[in-house]
């Protein structure tokens, strides 16, 4: 087991001006599972290949329980990485694929056949020891290529986008497998993705990053709920979150925001935190599962009708979407309704909000409006 701790990591790459990573700071504790989690491009792999001793660094620390590692050799860091392409040894079979790490450790015989097996018997992959991987489907190499990292028993488990070349159906099943193991082994794991689902299934925690820095690290449901800023809001979440222009006046004990000749008053925020954006614009959020057809479903409330229009209705089988359009600005609105749903495109219809679950932005800086201060 490890604690691996970050600190200020950057990395520039040759021939760049820009940094892809900008002193990203973090610490993932014993045996937690944390998922770095950005849009492609974002610096999330960069990282892991720098924790892994792939990639150097240019600036920053890597530690393993307290020793760093900048310049150990990848081999010596006790860290076992998954990648997206498998990485198997083509000419081998399953057995020697698993066994090949311990034999370059020099693993006495009988140790590494025992090994070996109850790695296979538990990833199910004993009716498999003697083929090689063009034999195999996509998930059972997924599955060879995690045995092979479960195998060799390290501090740390690193996984870069490993699920990302299966199909939807394997991603489900190997995930749910992955997820498993964690638990079971309950080895310190840092997971790579771009997929949200992946990591609001599979995280203790998530470090969101955009542009090589890290924007939010928390538990998943809690980044989801209270996203920092509009990226976070944006990023997390499908259908993402509805962002709308708005316009803040101070009146009343709560203050009032207008949108698409509307007015909303603003319970949960305390009107000295809004007084500064007097007659100024605001940034409304509202998650599409927070809109509903009628104001008896709203479980917290108070809920609030908006007339809207509806653009297009696209039923999924468990639910419906709504893209609905507001008002004369015609902002669009996407709300996520139940699968009896009776509204067709072109119809006028009120949509009820749950004013509980609304969320402010600063459009300036993008970042929330917390509650309280």
């Amino acid at each position: 087991m490890a604690v691996v701790t970050i600190d200020r990591l950057t990395k520039r790459y040759e021939g760049s001006t820009e940094q892809a990573v900008k002193e990203v700071s973090l610490t993932i504790a014993d045996g937690e599972f944390m998922v770095l989690l950005g849009p492609s491009g974002c610096g999330k792999s960069s990282v892991l290949r720098m924790i892994s001793g792939l990639e150097p660094i240019t600036a920053g620390t890597v530690a393993i329980d307290g020793r760093v590692v900048n310049h150990v050799p990848a081999k010596d860091r006790n860290i076992a990485m998954v990648f997206q392409s498998y990485a198997l040894y083509p000419h081998m079979d399953v057995y020697n694929n698993l066994a090949f790490g311990l034999r370059r450790r020099g693993v006495e015989r009988a140790q590494l056949d025992r090994r070996v097996r109850a790695v296979a018997d538990k990833l199910g992959l004993t009716p498999f020891l003697q083929r090689k991987p063009q034999a195999l489907s996509g998930g059972q190499r997924q599955r060879v290529a995690l045995g092979r990292a479960i195998v060799r028993d390290p501090q740390v488990f690193l996984f870069d986008e490993p699920l990302s070349n299966l199909d939807a159906a394997l991603r489900v099943s190997t995930r749910n497998e992955l997820i498993k193991q964690q638990h079971e082994l309950a080895t310190t794991t840092i997971y790579v993705t771009h997929d949200q689902v992946e990591a609001m299934t599979m995280g203790d925690r998530i470090c969101i990053m955009n542009k090589g820095e890290v924007v939010q690290v928390g538990a998943p449901l809690d980044v989801y709920r209270k996203p920092v800023d509009t990226f976070v809001a944006r990023f997390l979440g499908n259908p993402p979150m509805n962002l709308l222009e708005a316009r803040f006046d101070a009146a009343g004990a709560q203050g009032e925001l207008h949108f698409d000749e509307v007015s909303l008053a603003l319970p949960g925020w305390p009107l000295e935190m809004l007084q500064r954006y007097h007659g100024k614009a605001l940034i409304l959020g509202v998650r599409p599962e927070d809109l509903y057809e009628s104001s008896t479903e709203v479980p917290d409330g108070p809920p609030f009708l908006l007339d809207a229009r509806v653009d297009a209705v696209e039923p999924l089988g468990a639910e419906t979407l709504l893209i609905l359009s507001l008002g004369a600005a015609g902002q669009e609105l996407i709300a996520r309704v139940g699968r009896s749903t009776h509204l067709r495109v072109g119809e006028n219809t009120r949509i009820a909000i749950d004013t509980a679950a609304l969320h402010l932005f600063d459009p300036a800086t993008r970042r929330a409006i917390p509650k309280s201060s």
